[in-house]
């Protein structure tokens, strides 16, 4: 029979080997749970380096293709300025050639054109008729008595115009007022003008 010291030495080893084993145990699940928890951690790491790399990616994809746009609106606004520059210089010079117009062997028939056009533009009894002293030079007796029938009103020469090239007329009261000079011309087509000449001058066909 085993002795009282035998019983309580062998309930003590098994108790201590029960608590070894559940100590065992838990130690074995806290690692498992520790893995877990380091795994998941890794995984979030590893996503939010991910997004912070394809946010990085996205923001200098932004940066880029606003950088190009501005880049490309700032040649296009350039390449505007420089057009309107040489479109300028075109029509200034000419501008400053239309006087030489006069020249041409059919200028005749041009400055009645001029006073036709600008008649017909002015409907009344009584007009006065302005134009340049080169202009005037073909407006005859004859030429004016035959526009005058032509739009049952009565023609008066005004002062001579300094400056332009063509004809203006108004009425008597000085109310209504039609320019038709070439200067004006220009300046009422230059709009127009300016897409279909600067085609002209790189070189594009119309």
């Amino acid at each position: 029979m085993r002795s009282l010291d035998e019983n309580i030495e062998s309930l003590s080893r098994a108790v201590l080997s029960e608590a070894n084993g559940e100590a065992d145990r838990i130690l074995a699940e806290a690692r498992s749970k520790a893995e877990a928890i380091n795994q998941r951690a890794k995984e979030q790491a590893e996503a939010e380096r991910r997004e912070i790399i394809e946010r990085a990616q996205l923001e200098a994809n932004r940066l880029r293709s606003q950088s190009v746009a501005t880049a490309q609106m700032k040649a296009r606004t350039m390449e505007l300025e420089r057009r309107e520059v040489l479109l300028d210089e075109v029509f200034q010079g000419a501008r400053a050639q239309l006087a030489s117009i006069q020249q041409w062997s059919d200028y005749n028939q041009i400055s009645l054109r001029l006073l036709r056009e600008a008649l017909s533009q002015i409907e009344t009894s009584e007009v006065v008729v302005r134009a340049d002293a080169k202009t005037l030079s073909f407006f005859t007796e004859q030429v004016l008595d035959d526009m005058a029938k032509k739009f049952n009103t009565k023609l008066k020469i005004g002062e001579p115009l300094v400056g332009l090239t063509g004809v203006t007329v108004e009425t008597a009261d000085g109310h209504l007022h039609y320019d038709n000079t070439l200067e004006t011309r220009l300046s009422r087509l230059q709009n127009a003008l300016r897409s279909p000449v600067y085609h002209m001058l790189i070189g594009e066909s119309l």
